[in-house]
């Protein structure tokens, strides 16, 4: 058996042994690790050497052409410099050479305005001399001469002025009265119409005088009430067994009537009865104008009217004007005015038709703004009647702005019907101011003597004085005052005005 210490002898020396050569071979492989490492390091201290001096030259270089690029700029904008100092330079010399220029003309004309001045002055001189002389031959001033000789020009060239225009109409009225009084008389020979009178107020028949009181009710109730459900003035008076109904608008005037006739025979008077015949009497009265402006339509031969309008046509019935009737008056013209155009060979059923609707307009007076002309020419257009009716539904009240034929004849056969004899009623206090508004008109011109107002206001006779108004002059005064009285007087028809002079020679038998 081994001994202990020599095996712990023999295994400490083993291990020293062992790790010296240990440390020994360490030692190697760390001095081949380190010189390995010390290689590497010097390939790449000298790779990057050589990227430092490539990175290097790269810097030089791209310095380079920048400081090149910066130079050749700096070369071109001083060379741009110094164009733009030649250039100012030379304008500059411009200017002074344009200034001097300037001066030497603003002393040219100085010179020139002094000689000019001077020269003006003497002719000045010289024509006050002129006028003092010519003044001193004339005896008169140079202002008077001015004066006498401007009027002797106005009154030459007056005279001139209304001969030609009066030797010009007189042709035209020649020519244009031939064919108009054709064309108007075989129309007027051809329509006789009847004639009725305006009313703004209707009477209702009573049976007896008790029934005022049933109408009045208790406290007045029952005349509130139909007042409040018509629109319409019940006026109760003394007149024996007869109420009066009074409005303006005649188709709430016409349903008043139909609803108190109603009442009256039912017998069954209070509000709510009222108020019940009311209704049905609006439905009369607008059956009855339907059937009215159907009638119209028929008598006519207009075809093609939209039912609203025919509706509004025959409310005409209940609407007077200067005491004509206006549906009446409006068959009237469109028959004129069809006649008229068939002689001068203008589309009948167009002008009929303008001839018939003319005044439609005044259904809607009492409703909408505007005259009837033209409420009349927005409800055509508004139910798609065509363009041309429209045209003479408009223009025929409307002498600067009539454009179309239509309107001329409808404007005609207007007149026509209203001039006529007995077609228009007129009140004593309104005929006699619209006789004084004529006279006062002619009679405010200078030269006329005396004027009259004959044939109820259609005629104006005006008797000038001979010494200031010549036979020109005269017809110049016609027309004066057929103008003052078309822009200032409201008058129905036409009004003819004649200028009467005459020369008296007087004698003294001594």
């Amino acid at each position: 058996m081994p001994d202990p210490i020599v095996s712990l002898v023999v295994l400490v020396t083993g291990l020293i042994v062992g790790g010296g050569i240990g440390f020994l071979v360490q030692g190697v492989v760390n001095n081949k690790r380190s010189k390995a490492a010390k290689e590497h390091a010097d390939q790449l201290l000298s790779q990057a050497g050589e990227r430092q001096k490539q990175l290097l030259q790269q810097a030089q270089d791209e310095a380079s052409k920048v400081r090149n690029a910066a130079e050749a700029e700096l070369r071109e904008r001083r060379a741009e410099q110094n164009r733009r100092e030649r250039r100012q330079a030379q304008k500059e010399e411009a200017v002074d050479r344009r200034l001097e220029a300037l001066d030497r003309r603003e002393r040219n004309i100085t010179n020139r305005e002094r000689e000019s001045e001077s020269i003006r002055g003497q002719i000045e001189e010289l024509k006050q001399r002129q006028i003092q002389e010519l003044e001193t031959l004339a005896r008169m001033s140079s202002a008077e001469a001015k004066e006498q000789l401007l009027q002797k020009l106005d009154a030459e060239l007056d005279r001139d002025y209304a001969k030609r225009i009066y030797d010009k109409e007189q042709q035209l009225r020649d020519e244009a009265n031939e064919k108009a009084r054709k064309i108007i008389t075989t129309a007027i020979q051809r329509l006789t119409t009847d004639v009725v009178s305006e009313t703004t107020v209707t009477v209702v028949p009573l049976p007896n005088d008790e029934m005022k009181g049933r109408l009045i009710g208790r406290e007045g109730r029952n005349i509130r009430a139909l007042e409040a459900a018509t629109g319409v003035d019940l006026i109760i008076d003394d007149t024996p067994e007869a109420v009066t109904l009074s409005c303006f608008d005649p188709v709430r005037r016409e349903v008043a009537r139909v609803a108190l006739t109603n009442l009256i025979q039912d017998g069954r008077i209070h509000p709510a009865r009222v108020e019940e015949m009311v209704e049905k009497a609006g439905q009369e009265v607008e059956e009855a104008c339907i059937r009215a402006g159907q009638e119209a339509i028929f008598e006519t031969g207009v075809t093609g009217i939209h039912p609203e309008i025919v509706k509004l046509l025959g409310r005409l019935k209940y609407r007077f004007s200067y005491g004509h009737n206006v549906l009446r008056h409006s068959i009237e013209v469109s028959l004129l005015a069809g006649m008229m155009a068939a002689e001068i060979g203008v589309d009948q059923q167009i002008v009929k038709a303008a001839g018939l609707l003319h005044d439609v307009g005044k259904a809607l007076s009492h409703e909408v703004e505007g005259t009837h002309a033209h409420i009349g020419g927005d409800l055509a257009r508004k139910y798609g009647i065509p363009e041309a009716v429209i045209r003479g539904i408009e223009e025929h009240h409307e002498d600067e702005g009539r454009t179309s034929v239509e309107g001329f004849l409808v404007a005609a056969a207007d007149g026509i019907s209203g001039a006529r004899p007995g077609a228009r009623k007129d009140s004593v206090e309104h005929y006699i101011k619209r006789l004084q508004a004529l006279e006062e008109v002619a009679s405010s011109f200078p030269g006329v003597q005396k004027s009259y107002a004959i044939q109820a206001g259609r005629e104006v006779r005006i008797v000038v004085k001979p010494d200031e108004i010549d036979d020109t002059s005269a017809a110049k005064l016609a027309r004066d005052v057929v103008k003052k009285i078309q822009d200032t007087l409201v008058y129905p028809g036409q009004i003819k005005v004649i200028v009467i002079r005459e020369t008296r020679s007087i004698e003294y038998a001594r």
